[in-house]
């Protein structure tokens, strides 16, 4: 089943992104009605962070998530496949220079992403322009990892983590003038985790970012992969770096990390990843609420 995936995600690549972008739209509008545990997941994502929405509204939100989410399936083909030249012309990057004179410098730098749904052809479009170093989460599924490690790795030289190596191992190739393709915001338990607000909601938070800026000496640049309407393709913003970070309060920092993931996510809330359970481990005494 899994080689079908791909040949369909083979064969799709080759069309315009215009038309694209609507097969993904309707495969999303169909997912959200027949993976109902996911739907739920969305909406009470939805609800915890946008109370002041009414319910109609959060529907909307999370129908048009579903949507999106299914033209970054679709498009994920793109970072399989697409050529040099035709991802040059589909994501552009806003900041480059930025870096790039960051990177002359000889200064390490931790790229700070959040999982936004154009993440994965934004990593892929970074790769053109930067060698990098990641993560990486190894799939269940060993076609679809070997492709998914394709298509992070094709371009440039890349090094990706797998996530028991990832502290050390991302530290030396930081300070190899390698920027850290870092995505700090899911939910991996209460194992160097501390909780910290997430739109108001207590939210186990992985405390890694100060430690890993310190150890590192990196600055920490924000790095935004945004969907844009229809056949308009991606954009990448890379942000000013931050100044006075890390601090002496780790807390404080991954307070000041959530609160520019929500003021990101707030610019378009329907390209944030909804369907991951953000809150599911919850402060000692708190019910469940998945």
């Amino acid at each position: 089943m899994s080689r079908i995936l791909v040949a369909l995600l083979w064969l799709i690549h080759w069309l315009p992104l215009s038309v694209q972008a609507p097969i993904g739209r309707g495969l999303g509008k169909l997912l959200y009605w027949v993976i109902p545990a996911r739907r739920k997941v969305t909406l009470t994502n939805l609800r915890l962070c946008f109370p002041a929405l009414s319910e109609a509204e959060r529907k909307a939100l999370a129908k048009e998530h579903f949507a999106l989410a299914g033209r970054s399936m679709i498009e994920r083909g793109l970072a399989w496949f697409a050529p040099e030249a035709r991802l040059r012309r589909l994501v552009r990057i806003d900041g480059e220079e930025r870096l790039k004179a960051l990177v002359d410098a000889r200064q390490p730098v931790i790229l700070l992403t959040p999982h936004f749904l154009g993440l994965d052809l934004g990593g892929t479009r970074m790769a053109i322009s930067f060698d990098c170093v990641s993560i990486y989460a190894r799939q269940k599924d060993p076609v679809i990892d070997r492709w998914l490690y394709h298509g992070r790795s094709r371009f440039g030289s890349q090094q990706l983590l797998r996530r028991d190596e990832s502290v050390r191992a991302s530290i030396k190739a930081m300070k190899e003038i390698r920027p850290f393709y870092y995505l700090p915001d899911m939910d991996n338990g209460p194992h160097e985790s501390i909780f910290v607000p997430f739109f108001g909601v207590p939210a186990a938070t992985l405390s890694a970012l100060p430690r890993l800026a310190k150890l590192g000496g990196a600055v920490v640049m924000p790095c935004i992969t945004r969907m844009l309407p229809g056949g308009q393709g991606y954009v990448v913003e890379l942000g000013e770096p931050w100044s006075d970070f890390p601090t002496a309060d780790v807390e404080a920092d991954v307070r000041r990390m959530n609160a520019c993931i929500e003021d990101h996510v707030r610019t378009m809330p329907a390209q944030y990843y909804w369907v991951h359970r953000r809150f599911k481990t919850r402060p000692p005494g708190e019910p469940k609420l998945y």
